[in-house]
């Protein structure tokens, strides 16, 4: 099912547009917008759905390749994709879940930057910098987005521009599918430096603890007790770094205007030292800093994280049965200060 390499300007779009194909009878895909390369082919920016629409439902959503050079994360995505796609025509299971819960997935958010192999889109803005959200705290210079060129990385864009196009489609389909819901769930694959995969949680931008942080604290908790050896550090962005406009917190926070709904947008950040280890070779490479390079250790990656992709989908699926009730939030609250937030 994979693509292979050469086949197609992007590899992992004829992969996700091959899955699209095969699953057509099941899945709703739309164009979000078409991103141009000056000087070089143009793009389509998908969004795939499945499952129950109607909106008192929970929803999960799927997101990848924000970050061109990161290619691995939109590979996640596409792999999980695969999974569902590809047992929906025996899986009875699978059917009886997807009536109690929606699909979305946007796997390749950022393809120009994917093509040209570099982590901003082609017009040199960092989409995880471009929301029109201040840092309310000191944040890494540089690191935690700069306005001064496009020419350096982690560029936020000029002030008061209107967000890039594929920042504005991600905004757009979370707001349509995932933030009128009662509970919904956002995974954003990522990969960066670092031995250890990271779980983030918002914020990103301040320290302070978010106001969810009972459901994430409960989620962690059912979470460990299914997958008792799971490779991850589960944390706060803040404990990493801050960033300014991140999307992630900027949706976050209009969520929380809605009293009665939950939105709660996760981070997995992989650690590609793991890979550049293994193999240290990679570092002389732009795109071996950030992905496995070899083939069996690539599918060891879609393998590893497929658990934590269907755990998602069940949890919101069942949330009712999980989440903490009113009288019990302010002790759940409680015990994540004291795992992340220690005086």
């Amino acid at each position: 099912m994979t693509a292979r390499p050469g086949q197609h300007p992007l590899p992992e779009l004829q992969w996700l547009e091959q899955l699209i194909e095969c699953g057509r009878r099941h899945l709703q895909t739309r164009e979000l917008c078409r991103v141009h390369v000056p000087g070089g082919p143009s793009f389509p920016v998908h969004a795939i759905t499945l499952g129950n629409p109607d909106p008192a439902l929970p929803a999960v959503g799927y997101f990848g390749g924000v970050h061109g050079l990161e290619r691995i994360g939109a590979e996640v995505v596409i792999a999980f994709l695969q999974n569902i796609v590809t047992r929906l025509d025996w899986d009875t299971s699978l059917h009886r879940l997807l009536e109690r819960v929606r699909l979305v997935f946007m796997p390749i958010v950022n393809p120009g930057g994917m093509w040209a192999a570099t982590r901003a889109n082609p017009r040199g803005v960092d989409l995880m910098r471009n929301a029109p959200l201040d840092a309310r705290e000191k944040t890494p210079w540089m690191l935690g987005g700069q306005r001064l060129s496009a020419g350096l990385p982690w560029y936020r864009g000029r002030l008061g521009d209107p967000l890039e196009a594929e920042s504005q489609a991600l905004c757009e389909l979370v707001q349509a599918e995932l933030l009128g819901r009662p509970f919904s769930i956002a995974l954003d694959c990522h990969s960066g430096f670092g031995i250890s995969d990271r779980l983030w949680f918002p914020f990103a931008h301040t320290r302070e603890p978010m106001p969810h942080l009972a459901e994430v604290q409960v989620l962690k908790s059912i979470f460990e007790q299914a997958h008792s050896h799971h490779p991850y550090i589960i944390e706060p962005q803040s404990a990493q770094y801050l960033a300014h406009g991140d999307l992630w917190d900027h949706l976050y926070l209009q969520a929380c205007t809605h009293t009665g709904r939950t939105f709660l947008p996760l981070t997995l950040e992989m650690g590609s030292w793991l890979w550049v280890k293994k193999n240290p070779r990679q570092v002389f490479s732009r795109r071996g800093m950030f992905n496995p390079l070899i083939g069996h250790r690539q599918q060891r990656v879609l393998r590893r994280h497929l658990a934590l992709l269907d755990f998602l989908t069940r949890a919101a699926s069942s949330h009712e049965r999980w989440r903490p009730p009113e009288n019990a939030r302010a002790q759940h609250h409680a015990l994540a200060l004291a795992h992340w937030f220690p005086a």
